[in-house]
């Protein structure tokens, strides 16, 4: 295998690299590393729905992150926690329907987050771990400033 195709399917740490797979309209592979997922879009959108859409992927990196960080404190704590789980919802609602928006028209993403814990903790320790939650790596990135800068191949 060619070096440029080793870096295509087995990209360093800290780059995803996405191509279409051939096995559909939008289904793709989606290497991170030695990692290998697959994307494709639901059949309503005019894929064949054999992986998750890229705003799924999204959440599910806030989801896993969210997860990753609590465990982490609780872990550093010693905090009795047994098991802990992440939903993460993404929708486009209406900017108008936001109360503390500062875009006011238009449509604007949501990604609602719930967090399950379980283990036996009183609610000031549950409270300072939806606290924490907010400091996940993930949550910070995508509630800062976020540039993409984007360049074909080869230049």
């Amino acid at each position: 295998m060619s070096e440029a195709a080793e870096v295509r399917v087995h990209p360093p740490h800290g780059t995803v690299v996405a191509c279409e797979s051939g096995r559909g309209t939008f289904a793709l592979d989606v290497f991170a590393g030695r990692h290998r997922l697959t994307a494709d879009e639901p059949v309503a959108a005019g894929g064949d729905d054999t992986g998750p859409n890229p705003y799924e992927l999204l959440a599910a990196a806030l989801a896993a992150c969210t997860v990753m960080t609590l465990r982490m404190y609780a872990r550093h704590k010693g905090l009795p926690v047994a098991t802990i789980r992440c939903a993460v919802t993404h929708r486009k609602i209406h900017a108008e329907d936001c109360a503390d928006c500062e875009t006011r028209s238009g449509k604007i993403d949501r990604l609602e987050r719930v967090i399950e814990i379980e283990g036996p903790l009183d609610a000031t320790t549950r409270q300072r771990l939806l606290e924490i939650a907010d400091r996940c790596p993930v949550h910070r990135t995508l509630e800062g400033e976020i540039r993409i800068e984007t360049r074909l191949a080869g230049s």
